[in-house]
């Protein structure tokens, strides 16, 4: 099933203009979900609108949204006074300017969309305002409005597409001072920092996303796979941190875990015999584990024998995140 475009409308640079559809790059559908079930009915919970006061519930059409002056009083805001703000990036993505990717601090950036043409007109208006920003090796910045509210983003070129990334206004962005003041300036020695460059050095690669695994969504996916066959659980034992005494040799104990020798001019200077050149580590293979996207759960109580019927009726092969990404990929 196509994915359903969060906005449509048009892309504008100056006198420029094309229809877009905007839709969201990234998706969270793919992870392990848990439901909240009532451990005595075993049914599931179900949120309510009530009133904070009295407790009783609020049918919708008596809800309305209203900005706190204080303590009891509300100014009320209805939809029709929202929507009359009018605002032209409600329908329009306005580039309104150019600058250089290098200088967007990470801290402002969201989450990514992809801005492609809507529709079978107009794709020789984007991909002239597609190749202008590529061929300035810079990224526009314009304005549009999600969930009733105006957003800057920021358009890059990407293959045969425009990329947009949301970005955050100055007042989202906590300082960084009023965190990172009262660490303590540390003088580094040179041996610490030659010990530290060459554990950096043998664990160096280049960026394959692939290669990522989530190690929760896995094993997740064995626990319910576990309790589904009616297997016992094991307990697993929880990785414990070790308190740093010695600095030194907590650096050095890193690089023999690496399976590589200490370098000569670390080794020279801290006194430490160089260690022979160990054999290199064999890669490990990926830990993959069977498992399922949806589940219904054997659960107590009145609905439990109703639900271990219907699982037996829906229940999917198992499969684990990593062989549902395979397929993605293929």
């Amino acid at each position: 099933m196509a994915p359903r475009a969060n906005w449509k409308g048009f892309l504008r640079l100056s006198l420029v203009t094309c229809p877009v559809a905007l839709y969201p790059a990234t998706s969270d559908s793919d992870k392990i979900s848990l439901n909240q079930i009532n451990r005595a009915t075993g049914h599931r919970i179900k949120y309510l609108k009530v009133d904070a006061e009295t407790g009783d519930e609020v049918p919708a059409d008596e809800i309305m949204k209203g900005y706190k002056v204080d303590t009891d009083s509300y100014i009320e805001i209805t939809k029709d006074e929202l929507d009359n703000l009018a605002l032209e990036s409600t329908r329009t993505i306005e580039i309104d300017q150019f600058v250089p990717r290098a200088e967007i601090d990470d801290l402002y950036l969201v989450r990514p969309y992809y801005l492609v043409p809507d529709g079978k007109v107009g794709h020789d208006a984007y991909a002239v305002i597609r190749e202008t920003i590529r061929s300035m090796d810079k990224v526009a910045l314009a304005r549009v409005v999600l969930t009733n509210r105006e957003h800057v983003i920021a358009l890059e070129a990407r293959d045969n597409g425009l990329v947009g990334m949301l970005l955050r206004y100055p007042y989202e962005v906590r300082d960084a001072a009023d965190y990172f003041d009262d660490i303590q300036d540390v003088k580094i020695t040179k041996d610490m920092l030659d010990l530290a460059k060459h554990i950096v050095e043998q664990k160096s690669g280049h960026f394959q996303p692939d290669l990522f695994e989530d190690h929760y969504e896995t094993a997740l996916t064995e626990l319910i796979n576990t309790k589904m066959a009616g297997q016992p659980v094991k307990p697993q034992a929880r990785p414990r941190g070790d308190n740093v005494v010695d600095l030194m040799d907590a650096l050095r104990r890193s690089l023999g875990e690496g399976g590589k020798s200490v370098p000569a001019t670390a080794s020279k200077n801290s006194g430490a015999d160089k260690p022979a050149a160990a054999k290199p580590a064999k890669a490990k293979k990926r830990k993959t584990a069977p498992g399922q996207k949806e589940m219904l759960l054997p659960i107590s109580g009145a609905g439990a024998s109703k639900a271990k019927d219907e699982t037996a009726k829906t229940k999917k092969p198992a499969r684990s995140p990593a062989t549902a990404r395979t397929r993605k990929a293929g």
